[in-house]
């Protein structure tokens, strides 16, 4: 009769340790991971905040982005896009760094090879940028490099403690040696390997620990060397040359729970690619304006400042805005005037586009021809009466009224380029947005908020409605399908700011009631009712609330 060991199903205690192998590869991966994001944020303090490994990648990841998606990510998470998509990058790199570390298990270089990779992508991703240097690729390469050590030398320890099992070792089942119940752990080459082991929990959990705090000394040590606060704090814009009046309070209706005509700072609305805030001392800032032009311009911060400066109240909206959505804000900027600019450096003719570039490489075209007929378009410095946030272009944005931010509105502007629609296509353009970027006309109704829960009776419905650079003429509302009813518009503010409104719905029954809006602007175009969604020109249609009357 034969002793060999017949064959007999897994025991629970062997897979347990196969789960326990698993885990212990996963984790070997992941810290790998937290060694290549140590690594770069730390480099990263050196080369630039912009250039840590996650933000490069997920800023060519926006890049990559189909539009529709985009347009998705900014109307389901509105201003939390930028922390989401970050998020979802750690945990697709807790995910790659999990299978890395398993294959890595199975055989080093294999698993290692996963982390060159990501180390080569994102150094194609730093590299991919508009303004790189050869420089920008530093924290990506260092990240590449850390992680593929870590993961060879984990691998390899983890390797060494595992005891190979296979059917040549098995023991033989004999009545002198009966096979132990105790489970692998009785194994004599498991138990030398029990320090092993534990030195690769402890290799482990110390190389995730150390990353850990790499990653966030890079984020501590880039935070203060590229701190500009005492820069902006320290920045005192001059008085316009010709201050404007202070706005009349009677630009508001008095309801309340209404937007305010005047939007606060810290409530102006952001939308745009940038994941980490250019930072840009305004010492070291200059502005180039060149292309067709006959006498090319640098201009330092200072020279900006003292050039006559201009006041303009404003209405800026982002053409991802649906409809009645929260994407749109006044303000009074103070800022040197872009024409009188433009005209010093001499623009030559057949120029009809001037395209302005970022720090961070993002590029808005507006048509030139409306920078010059007229209108008060400004290189801002100032809103609201303080030094731009950070958030919002400091040192220095432009602002163009009748536009769409994405055709206008360039923050943190550091190059003017006169050129031509035909030779060259801004970000957005290449992207399949409207080339013009003109704002519609938009209302939209705030009181009573949507659901909202009213009493029989008077209802007191306000709004607010823009149609920049043309105007709001007249505002109405209607109840149920009934009939157009003119609102009460508060004082005409002029052609490049919104309008409020409010009226009184007499007799409201009770039940559940749908109220619409629509605008006509100065130029005596109705709102059209027409739904469309902001790919490629702006929202369309009209806005509706409904509420509950009790």
């Amino acid at each position: 009769m034969s002793n060999d060991v017949p064959h007999l199903p897994p025991r629970p205690g062997h897979r347990c340790g196969r789960l326990l192998r698993a885990g212990a590869a996963a984790a070997t991966g992941w810290a790998a991971a937290a060694a290549a994001l140590g690594s770069g944020e730390l480099v990263a303090a050196f080369t630039g905040p912009g250039t840590a490994p996650v933000i490069v990648v997920g800023a060519a990841a926006i890049d990559l982005t189909p539009t529709s998606l985009k347009e998705y990510a900014v109307r389901t998470f509105g201003t939390d896009d930028k922390p989401v998509l970050l998020g979802g990058i750690y945990l697709a790199t807790a995910l790659l760094a999990a299978f890395a570390g398993v294959l890595a298990a199975c055989g080093p270089v294999l698993g290692a090879s996963v982390f060159a990779a990501f180390g080569l992508l994102g150094t194609w991703a730093a590299l991919s940028r508009p303004e790189a240097g050869a420089a920008d690729a530093a924290p990506a390469l260092a990240a590449g490099l850390a992680a593929t050590a870590t993961a060879l030398v984990l691998a390899r320890m983890l390797r060494a403690a595992t005891p190979a099992a296979s059917p040549t070792t098995a023991p033989r089942v004999t009545p002198e040696h009966p096979v132990s119940g105790d489970g692998p752990g009785e194994h004599p080459a498991e138990r030398d390997g029990g320090t092993s082991r534990r030195a690769v929990l402890a290799a482990t959990g110390g190389t995730i620990a150390v990353g850990a705090l790499a990653g966030l000394g890079g984020r501590t040590l880039s935070d203060r060397r590229y701190d500009i606060g005492a820069a902006r704090t320290a920045v005192r814009p001059p008085p316009a040359a010709r201050p404007l009046p202070p706005l009349a309070t009677a630009l508001h209706p008095g309801v309340p729970g209404l937007s305010p005509f005047v939007t606060p700072n810290p409530d102006f609305y952001r939308v745009d690619t940038a994941l980490t805030l250019p930072r840009i001392d305004p010492r070291r800032w200059t502005l180039r304006i060149r292309g067709m032009v006959d006498h090319p311009l640098l201009i330092t911060f200072d020279d900006l400042l003292r050039e006559p400066l201009e006041e303009l109240d404003h209405t800026l909206s982002c053409v991802s805005n649906e409809v009645g959505g929260p994407y749109v804000g006044t303000t009074r900027w103070l800022g040197a005037s872009l024409p009188a600019l433009l005209r010093r450096a001499g623009v030559r003719p057949g120029a009809d586009q001037l395209v302005g570039r970022s720090q961070d490489g993002m590029t808005i075209g507006t048509p030139l021809e409306s920078v010059l007929d007229g209108r008060r378009a400004l290189l801002a410095v100032a809103m609201n009466g303080e030094a731009l946030p950070v958030a919002h272009g400091f040192p220095c944005r432009s602002v163009v009224p009748g536009f769409y931010g994405y055709t206008s509105a360039t923050k943190w502007l550091v190059d003017l380029d006169v050129t031509t629609f035909a030779a060259f296509d801004p970000y957005w353009v290449r992207r399949g947005w409207d080339r013009t970027g003109a704002v519609r006309t938009a209302s939209r109704i705030e009181v009573p908020a949507p659901f909202a829960r009213v009493p029989a009776g008077n209802v007191t419905v306000a709004g607010t409605a823009w149609a920049t650079h043309r105007g709001i003429a007249a505002v109405e509302v209607r109840v149920d399908g009934g009939p157009w009813e003119e609102t009460l518009l508060t004082t005409d503010p002029g052609p490049d700011m919104w309008r409020q409104w409010s009226h009184t719905w007499t007799g409201a029954a009770p039940g559940t009631h749908r109220i619409e809006v629509r605008a006509t602007d100065a130029t005596g175009t109705v709102q059209t009712e027409n739904r469309a969604t902001p790919f490629p020109a702006g929202a369309a249609g009209w806005h509706s609330t409904v509420v509950t009357v009790t």
